[in-house]
């Protein structure tokens, strides 16, 4: 899988560069219908506005799989990490073409990498880290000068982690140990930590694809968003599986805690497009979990810091229990959406409503994303 996805990658940056090269201020300046939103108001954004929103994200998962993998970030490579792919001058995180200018070191506190048990992890682990650091590579030599740079990242475990599985209610093992959630602590806390990023990219992406241009950029744009979105629902397919596997009658609390993680970041969306918090909605998100009805809305009650969201889910045969290894819409099978200002709102742990001119800050991006889209 990596070899035909690096190859399909490296195969078109040549050419996409060379269209936004071609196109010069032009492109730069284009103004496309918006119906993506921020809490900061977006009235009018270009298609290099769009890959930067993702290079953010690409930033905030490539810094996580390094660490994990690795020991250490993106920018600061190890022998292990060029032994297995990583450029030996490391991954850039400055702004536009410069390696380091303009950009910030991850916050990693007392995160190392994690002490495997179980190879396929591990192997799993490593894999992830490589690729989702040439998407930064990728993205970051398409848009060329135009890239942001790496903002403030925030990794560790008592930082972020903790605070986002605070907020969905996650305070035991699997994923929490000693009163953190610590995705760097053992196989099954890593899988956890995973599992928070990997659907959120998948709908990111989605989310994204419609609003580029349909210029002849625009299209080259499109491509290289399908080909990493593709990608991201390998990887999260293969955490929900792993996950699962591991937890098949769901007696070892693995799939209750995915459910809680879910059910979090749909809360989180749901604020994003409207005025006061729903109490209803239409269901975005789906953990891994026993054989039951997938009803057509699901309820939200609560405290925002421990909000309850309805379960939802695939319904089993007996002997053959679903477990929303694919999350996606049970109608037609096809990845869920979301808009900028909720994949905002879940990365940040904010709920801000879109059009408030408040940029989002907090949890993984303390100071706030890079870019348009803030």
């Amino acid at each position: 899988m990596a070899n035909q996805e690096t190859q399909k990658l490296d195969s078109i940056i040549a050419s996409r560069r060379a269209l936004l090269m071609g196109a010069g201020a032009a492109v730069a300046a284009m103004a496309i219908p918006s119906t993506a939103h921020a809490a900061k108001t977006v009235a009018a954004f270009a298609d290099t506005d769009i890959l930067n929103f993702a290079l953010n994200l690409e930033y905030l998962e490539s810094n996580f799989y390094y660490m994990a993998a690795f020991g250490s970030t993106i920018d600061n490579p190890t022998t292990a990490s060029i032994a297995l792919g990583q450029p030996s001058t490391a991954i850039g995180i400055g702004a536009g073409t410069a390696t380091t200018t303009g950009g910030t070191r991850a916050t990693v506190g007392t995160a190392t990498n994690v002490p495997w048990v179980l190879p396929a992890v591990k192997a799993y682990a490593i894999e992830t880290a490589i690729e989702e650091g040439k998407h930064v590579t990728f993205l970051r030599t398409a848009l060329g000068s135009a890239a942001v740079g790496q903002p403030q990242i925030d990794i560790s475990p008592a930082g972020a982690f903790t605070t986002l599985a605070t907020a969905a209610g996650l305070s035991a093992a699997p994923f929490v140990t000693a009163g953190q959630f610590n995705p760097y602590a053992n196989d099954v806390a890593f899988l956890g930590g995973a599992y928070v990023f990997e659907d959120v990219g998948v709908t990111a992406y989605k989310g994204a694809a419609p609003l580029i241009s349909t210029s002849t950029t625009g299209k080259t744009y499109l491509q290289a968003a399908a080909s990493i979105l593709a990608v991201e629902a390998y990887h999260a397919g293969l955490i929900r599986t792993t996950i699962a596997i591991n937890d098949q009658t769901g007696a070892n609390g693995y799939l209750a805690a995915t459910r809680l993680v879910s059910q979090l970041r749909t809360f989180l969306a749901s604020r994003a497009t409207a005025t006061t918090a729903p109490t209803t909605y239409t269901p975005d998100d789906l953990g891994l979990q026993a054989p039951g009805a997938y009803p057509a809305t699901g309820t939200v009650t609560g405290a925002a810091a421990a909000p309850t969201v309805t379960t939802v889910s695939l319904a089993g045969v007996a002997g053959f229990p679903a477990t929303n290894t694919a999350d996606g819409d049970p109608t037609n099978v096809i990845a869920f959406s979301r808009t900028t200002a909720q994949v905002l709102n879940i990365v940040t742990g904010t709920q801000q409503v879109q059009g408030t001119n408040t940029i989002n800050t907090g949890v993984f991006f303390p100071a706030g994303l890079n870019g348009l889209f803030q």
